[in-house]
């Protein structure tokens, strides 16, 4: 399940990429298979360490265009270990809304963009996290969980005080925030519930079919995104250096 679109970002092959709290890796293995060159950067070393394993699993099986190469990374957001204008493409989905000092993590992203670089961030939707908070005090208030809620100006405007130009708004996975939102009702660790197991058959069945046999439910969730998409998705430009 994608939240950035990478033909958005201006993806093309050889771009070198950094997945910035990469998770379990589904950016950056759609990267890796679209023959950019990735680094998977997150804290976890066990999330890493799958997401190396499928790296090798997806060259050995010819997934990925000759020259494509991928690798994983261990450190802090606050201290990225590369070297200024390293990257010509920065994601960072779903990871600010968990880091206390969110302008110094932005200001790393941004200092290993290159100049005319691209980025896209991705952080929970200012409505429909507000209704998970109201539900359930559980969902955020968790080791590591979310500590602020954004306004897409928030965001916007500390993204252009680092130095990046807004160029675009998008929202995504509509249909998750009412599943969001009954966990939250129910009771987070509640999966059991019945409705939430239902819900999830649904979610898992549109993921796993192919887009024509779920168009339903993807043109459902394509005209609910600009409500409650559970997503937003900044997309960014990093203005080429002035020339002196």
């Amino acid at each position: 399940m994608l939240t950035v679109e990478f033909d958005r970002l201006g993806l093309r092959s050889g771009d070198r990429v950094i997945d910035m709290g990469c998770g379990a890796g589904r950016h950056a293995f759609e990267m890796y298979r679209r023959g950019a060159d990735v680094v998977a950067f997150d804290q976890d070393a066990d999330e890493l360490a799958g997401v190396l394993e499928l790296f090798g699993a997806m060259k050995e099986a010819g997934e990925v265009p000759d020259g494509a190469e991928a690798d994983i990374k261990e450190g802090d957001a606050l201290a990225l270990p590369f070297a200024d204008g390293e990257f010509d493409r920065v994601v960072a989905s779903e990871v600010l809304e968990h880091v206390p000092a969110d302008i110094q993590a932005i200001s790393e992203l941004v200092r290993v963009l290159r100049p005319g670089g691209t980025m896209a961030v991705t952080v929970p939707r200012w409505l429909p996290e507000v209704i998970c908070w109201k539900l359930s005090h559980d969902y955020h208030d968790t080791p590591g969980g979310h500590i602020r809620i954004y306004s897409d100006k928030e965001l916007i405007g500390k993204l252009e005080n680092a130095g990046m130009t807004f160029e675009g708004i998008d929202y995504a996975h509509a249909l998750h925030a009412p599943y969001w939102w009954l966990k939250c009702a129910v009771g987070v660790e509640n999966d059991k519930h019945p409705l939430v197991r239902a819900y999830h058959q649904v979610l898992v069945w549109d993921l796993m079919k192919t887009p024509r046999v779920s168009l339903a439910t993807r043109l459902a969730e394509k005209a609910m995104n600009p409500v409650i998409g559970k997503s937003m998705v900044l997309y960014l430009r990093k203005p080429d250096a002035e020339l002196g």
